[in-house]
């Protein structure tokens, strides 16, 4: 079955104080965006690619793509105002059945191991939802106190969160709603379960500037 990927490189990065979209910083001499896509094609060197940029940035993604992947054909669309929106334009680029992987950007540390079971599930399964437990103490705040939560069973979703196209693309289909913080739960507010997989501790999403650091630290401990 053909496997898309839809990688939404679309935030603004704010919250990592500069002016330039996070997915654009530079790691290891490459922009992070750059890494992420040579995993997914490392993982299916046939895959189709859909890119969604911002679009002040839409430029610039292009000489960035001819850069790193000259000869490579990838299919570019500009972001929303929400991540639905964002995933939305992507998805009407994929224009036969087959398996879609929604992805983060600036989730860079992906592997290749990891894309490739999310495929196989969500062919067997449907979807392909990672999740690693969570190992910290949780609590609520209640007013001015707060209640401890148990921790037990809790789990912390990441991406590739990967669907059969039918599945998908018929729950992208509803209005939007501020509940829908990830495709799982659009797909799971048009009426269909979604099935986890064993995430990774090193699979990341560069938010804080701290997480650069971890991220050439991570870069550091893996094989050229």
């Amino acid at each position: 079955m053909k496997k898309y990927a839809v990688i939404v490189a679309g935030g603004s990065g704010t919250r990592m104080g500069l002016s330039m979209p996070k997915q654009f910083l530079e790691l290891r001499g490459k922009p992070v965006f750059i890494h992420t896509l040579r995993t997914f094609l490392d993982a299916f060197p046939g895959m189709e690619i859909i890119l969604v940029f911002p679009e002040a940035y839409m430029d610039e993604g292009r000489h960035l793509l001819e850069l790193h992947f000259p000869g490579n054909t990838f299919r570019l669309t500009t972001g929303g105002a929400t991540r639905f929106e964002s995933v939305q334009n992507g998805l009407h680029l994929v224009s036969e059945p087959s398996l879609v992987a929604v992805h983060d950007a600036v989730r860079c540390l992906v592997s290749v191991s990891i894309i490739r079971s999310c495929y196989e599930q969500a062919l067997a399964m449907g979807s392909a939802i990672p999740a690693i437990s969570v190992r910290d103490s949780l609590r609520r705040r209640v007013g001015d106190k707060s209640e401890v939560i148990d921790r037990a069973g809790v789990v912390q979703i990441q991406t590739p969160q990967t669907f059969r196209s039918d599945v998908l693309l018929s729950a992208m289909a509803q209005p939007y709603h501020p509940g829908f913080t990830d495709e799982a739960t659009v797909v799971e507010a048009a009426g269909t379960s979604v099935h986890l997989i064993e995430g990774e501790e090193t699979n990341i999403k560069l938010t804080l500037p701290a997480d650069l650091i971890m991220a050439e630290m991570i870069l550091d401990r893996r094989p050229a």
